[in-house]
């Protein structure tokens, strides 16, 4: 199926920023993809238009009940000139599994990855190519019915922005400062979890600023019923080398299906790497370090690929991992998966898809 999207170009181009000092998610380029949905038509009227405000009526439904997703992934120049996604039709699954739970209309799959490469390629020329650098792409949907009730929106926008961004952490892959938290709860089975959307993110709010205040760069979610099962770290999956095994928290409902995820989990068993999904407790991490098996954590997600772990803290007790220096999965991980990203080393999974 093919999609032609009309393109209406901007008369007043931005001036793009220094591509070596670019933070995360600042800096937005010219022009973005909207498309509208009613009960009639379904999703129509799909174009490029300028990057601009969205005009909104006060009373419309996102600003009151919450009714939107969002998804993202990331563009990569190669060193041969071409555009590259990374697995972007995972995302385009992901995000009708998170529109199914939010009463949000089913998006055609193809539209939505056709779409993304549309709004690329229309602005590809805001690509950074400095190391470490790509443009972020945010698929995001909201309800615009302008209604004062709790019911599922009639109507919706879908819209796709870039901003060429930087490392995620300031320190690149220098290792992170994790604390573990048990007081807040971000998820439980039956709830939004699994889903990408703004409630669980705000939901985490304020967590991860009393996790800042006290000298660490995110927190470690454990499970909202018994509060000792390893769920996720911040906004990425966890992983645990433990005596030689890779382990991460099952998908049970709670943690987000990272892409990342999936493709470390598949890279280590193409590797012959031992790796489990299994439902496993904090004590059970420090138990694992204090015997002298815990050898690496890292946090997998699209922002920062792999984040490598160098310290936990629960209840003031503070583990130094791999003598706070970067592991050897984490490396060959990172190299790895950034590799077939920029097109350096051979795709063998067929993961990335060309603009």
């Amino acid at each position: 199926m093919q999609h032609s999207f009309p393109v209406t170009r901007t008369t007043n181009p931005k001036q793009k920023p220094d591509p070596n000092n670019l933070l995360f998610g600042t800096v937005f380029s010219d022009h973005m993809f909207e498309m509208s949905f009613n009960q009639d038509k379904g999703w129509y009227d799909g174009k490029i238009v300028p990057y601009g405000p969205i005009v909104l009526e006060p009373s419309t439904a996102v600003f009151h009940y919450a009714q939107e997703m969002f998804e993202g992934l990331k563009a990569y120049r190669s060193d041969d000139g071409r555009i590259l996604l990374f697995r972007p039709e995972k995302n385009a699954e992901r995000a009708n599994v998170t529109n199914a739970r939010m009463c949000i209309p089913e998006i055609n799959e193809t539209l939505m990855v056709e779409a993304i490469k549309k709004i690329v390629e229309v602005d590809q020329d805001w690509i950074p190519e400095a190391e470490g650098t790509s443009l972020y792409i945010r698929p995001f949907i909201i309800a615009t019915d302008t209604y004062l009730g709790l019911r599922p929106s009639q109507t919706f926008k879908f819209y796709i922005i870039l901003s060429p961004v930087g490392d995620y952490y300031k320190g690149g892959l220098s290792p992170t400062k994790i604390l573990v938290e048990d007081k807040y709860v971000r998820a439980v089975v039956g709830g939004t979890g699994f889903a990408k959307v703004g409630g669980n993110y705000a939901a985490s709010i304020k967590a991860q600023e009393e996790a800042i205040k006290k000298g660490y760069n995110q927190v470690l979610w454990l499970d909202g019923v018994e509060r000792k099962y390893v769920e996720e770290i911040g906004t990425s999956n966890a992983f645990f080398k433990i005596d030689g095994e890779i382990v991460t928290s099952p998908l049970t409902g709670t943690i987000l299906p990272g892409i990342t995820r999936d493709s470390v989990i598949q890279l280590l068993k193409h590797w012959g790497v031992k790796v489990t999904e299994r439902r496993f407790t904090i004590q059970d991490i420090y138990d694992a370090n204090a015997s002298g098996k815990l050898d690496e954590v890292f946090a997998t997600g699209t922002a920062a690929v792999i984040s490598p772990v160098g310290e936990l803290c629960w209840k003031d007790r503070v583990i130094t991992i791999n003598n706070n220096e970067i592991g050897e999965i984490s490396r060959k991980l990172y190299d790895a998966i950034t590799g077939i990203q920029r097109g350096k080393i051979k795709d063998e999974f067929g993961w990335t898809v060309e603009v």
